[in-house]
């Protein structure tokens, strides 16, 4: 039986060309597009792209590499200003719908990392819902989703996506700051990259990783001894204090920044004052050569994985230790 390209669904509204994608027939799709079928045309009811439908499921990817070869509008956003990109991300829940090569295929494809939908939804605000996602979750479950989480957010990353925007609530390092110890590895990842430590956009006024950083750690350990718990969470702290004080010569401090320690314990009190003291020692004193050839050295290795980048290097495992931040070293070497 002969179907028009130019026929619609009477319910859906769906065209010949979006039931071919539905139904994840690409040669479908190609000999639709070849007879005339509009290759950007949009249901009545929703909106959506046949480039929409396609990126939405994994099981898709064939008529989404054939759409992008046959000419579709990347970028082309729906009604809610949602483009295909958005829409991978929005159908994606990291466990029983992996999108990742659908959004590794549209970002090649030139998909704009800066696409916001009406709502003000951002690239990283799906990322950011998924790891809230994970809070008491089933622990094979969490292990998955911080691993779509992660390698997404690599994707975006590497095609110029800025996770340390404004608002704090759509900024992946705001979130992954104010949770470090349960998100520490994306965090590294974030900081090893080239992420900011402070809004890209008003600098430490708004926020910034260092006042976030001691702010946490001053609520998490207020009644706390020093067990386990504590061991780990300063750990983690001093290794991305140490991160963001590597990350550039020079260190941007908010304003006034200072910290409430009278409600700590002694043991834990000093060890937050002598942190905190160090820091603000490398604000104001120049850089020593060490730590010029450090940031150097760091920067010119990026992105990331830096850690094996380093190991790659001709150099004593000492100053390969130094150089790669190593987490079971104390951070106070450096701030």
């Amino acid at each position: 039986m002969c179907v028009s390209v130019f026929s619609k669904d009477p319910i859906t509204y769906y065209t010949s060309l979006h039931i071919a994608v539905m139904r994840n027939k690409p040669d479908m799709v190609e000999l639709l597009v070849q007879e005339g079928a509009d290759i950007n045309r949009r249901d009545r009811v929703h909106e959506s792209s046949p480039l929409d439908l396609a990126s939405e499921e994994p099981e898709r990817l064939p008529c989404l590499k054939r759409l992008l070869e046959l000419g579709a509008d990347v970028n082309a956003a729906d009604k809610h200003g949602k483009t295909a990109l958005l829409h991978a991300l929005a159908s994606s829940d990291g466990v029983q719908i992996h999108n990742t090569e659908n959004i590794r295929l549209l970002l090649e494809g030139g998909a704009n990392v800066k696409a916001t939908t009406k709502d003000g939804d951002s690239v990283f605000s799906y990322i950011i819902f998924l790891l809230g996602e994970t809070v008491g979750g089933d622990e094979e479950e969490v292990r998955t989703i911080k691993s779509f989480c992660f390698q997404v957010t690599q994707l975006l990353m590497t095609h110029g996506a800025n996770p340390s925007a404004c608002p704090t609530y759509e900024s992946l390092t705001h979130l992954c700051l104010k949770n470090f110890r349960l998100h520490f590895p994306l965090l590294r990842f974030l900081l090893e990259f080239g992420a900011s430590y402070n809004c890209t956009l008003h600098g430490p006024s708004c926020w910034s990783g260092f006042s976030i950083i001691f702010e946490q750690l001053c609520s998490h350990l207020s009644g706390s001894e020093d067990d386990a718990f504590s061991v780990d969470l300063f750990q983690k702290a001093e290794t991305v204090l140490e991160l963001m004080a590597s990350s550039s010569q020079t260190i941007k401090l908010p304003i006034n920044f200072e910290i409430n320690l009278s409600h700590l314990s002694g043991f834990h009190r000093k060890r937050i004052s002598d942190l905190f003291t160090s820091l603000k020692q490398l604000e104001h004193s120049p850089p020593t050569l060490k730590q010029l050839c450090r940031v150097s050295l760091r920067q010119h290795l990026r992105p990331w994985p830096i850690d094996e980048k380093v190991k790659a290097l001709p150099l004593p495992n000492l100053l390969k230790k130094y150089l790669r931040i190593d987490p079971s070293s104390s951070a106070e070497a450096a701030v």
